[in-house]
């Protein structure tokens, strides 16, 4: 009795999220709607049938889900999802329609959450719907950001572009000197950080398998791991595009913003410094700059992968290299964006960890503090971007401080937090010497 009434809060806790992010998607679904576009829902919906936008993303997602499953059960799923996709894939090939593989796995996927309910009981249930819930998130979490970039074309017309790229001649203007780098390197370095670019998720599912390893065997999932890092980082992030809509140099001030750019300067002539103003934009480029979540998204796989092996450190920390050289080569963001996007990450990473620890209070002041900090990175470049651009030997320190004391803050915390959970190893108890027997007097 006693530890049902236990798990009944962390049930009820479950059931009030699931509610939340269900309203949530209907919410978007109605809003995509009004806008003559389809909703994440109904694009989900057709993938079951129809050629998915990214098969990776479900194939990745069914591999979340495979880690509550035995070996066999492993087998046999991907085994299942291979062959729904050959099916598929000769009818569509009879009818002519598009083809892309993928579908199988949500066949597959949707097909666990029924075994669940119908099949399951108790904590067997509950792992596998959490192993399934995760693979619908992350799918979920992708439509859901196509939706929110709609949003954002549709309902902010003016952007801050000129606010950012301001301010961001106190950092030296990263962006024009990346790019010009990228040039540099011809098609082959633009090829490889395109690809870094694209298959950011292939990445994080490898760091998340690392970490998730272990489930099928303890039947339980860690108190903290990369998935619950990413979707926070994706439900949070959108919501900020709203309030800084900003579309990036490459179209602000390159030649794919068209007769919308203020001037074709991107990569070769940073822009000059004038009073900023906001600017009108096109209806479809989504403002998605402020802050950059795919440095975001790549700073959570550096931290992850911290503590897996060398190959997989290696790879965290590439990763997060080449997607800044990507967010910036490629004209997509502005340094400001950059280190916006590192302290909004470091603090989410804080919260979550500080929550997972009964709201440690070090770790809730670091969370507040990260908070303040990239509040006052928003309202910096909104409200003194011309003197950020006059004194950057002033403010691009300020800056670069200001991200550096975030990051600093999470590793001593990390550190002290480890140690606490550290097992103690006491020394075995010395054998005093027992004294040699002597021999009995006769």
């Amino acid at each position: 009795m006693r530890s049902a009434a236990r798990g009944r809060p962390r049930v009820l806790l479950w059931a009030a999220v699931g509610a939340v992010a269900l309203v949530f998607l209907v919410a978007l679904e109605f809003a995509a709607r009004r806008y003559g576009e389809v909703g994440p829902l109904t694009a989900q919906a057709r993938e079951v049938l129809f050629a998915p936008r990214s098969g990776t993303v479900l194939y990745a997602a069914m591999a979340l889900m495979m880690v509550v499953l035995t070996w066999r059960q492993r087998f046999a799923a991907v085994g299942a999802a291979i062959a729904v996709d050959l099916a598929l894939w000769l009818v569509r090939a009879q009818l002519g329609a598009e083809q892309m593989a993928g579908s199988g796995a949500l066949w597959v996927t949707l097909a666990f959450a029924v075994i669940a309910v119908t099949r399951r009981t108790g904590r067997e249930r509950m792992l596998l719907l959490k192993g399934v819930g995760l693979a619908l998130l992350l799918v979920a979490g992708r439509k859901t950001g196509y939706t929110w970039l709609l949003l954002t074309s549709e309902t902010r017309p003016m952007v801050l572009d000129q606010y950012v790229a301001a301010a961001d001649h106190a950092l030296g203007n990263p962006s024009w000197v990346a790019g010009r780098i990228v040039e540099a390197t011809g098609a082959a370095g633009a090829h490889v950080l395109d690809w870094v670019y694209v298959q950011l998720a292939v990445a994080a599912v490898a760091v998340a398998l690392y970490q998730l390893r272990n489930v099928a065997a303890e039947r339980r999932f860690p108190r903290h791991h990369l998935v619950r890092s990413f979707l926070v980082i994706g439900l949070l992030g959108p919501g900020i595009y709203m309030v800084y809509p900003v579309v990036g140099p490459i179209f602000a001030y390159g030649a794919d913003g068209g007769q919308w750019a203020l001037a074709d300067l991107w990569p070769n002539t940073p822009p000059p410094v004038a009073v900023p103003q906001p600017m009108p934009f096109d209806g479809f480029t989504p403002r998605n700059c402020m802050p950059s979540l795919h440095t975001a998204w790549a700073t959570a796989i550096f931290i992850h992968s911290r503590r897996a092996p060398r190959a997989l450190r290696y790879a965290g920390t590439f990763w997060l290299v080449a997607t800044l050289g990507a967010t910036l080569g490629f004209g997509y963001h502005y340094g400001a964006d950059i280190i916006a996007g590192v302290v909004f990450t470091v603090t989410i990473e804080t919260a979550l960890r500080a929550y997972d620890r009964g709201w440690d209070p070090q770790g809730v002041r670091l969370a507040v503090y990260g908070t303040a900090v990239f509040g006052a990175l928003l309202a910096s470049y909104r409200f003194l971007p011309v003197e950020m651009a006059g004194l950057p030997w002033l403010f691009g320190p300020l800056l670069l401080l200001a991200t550096g004391s975030v990051v600093y803050g999470y590793v001593r915390t990390i550190r002290r937090w480890e140690s606490q959970d550290a097992p103690v190893h006491l020394p075995a108890p010395r054998r005093e010497p027992q004294p040699e027997p002597q021999p009995e007097p006769v």
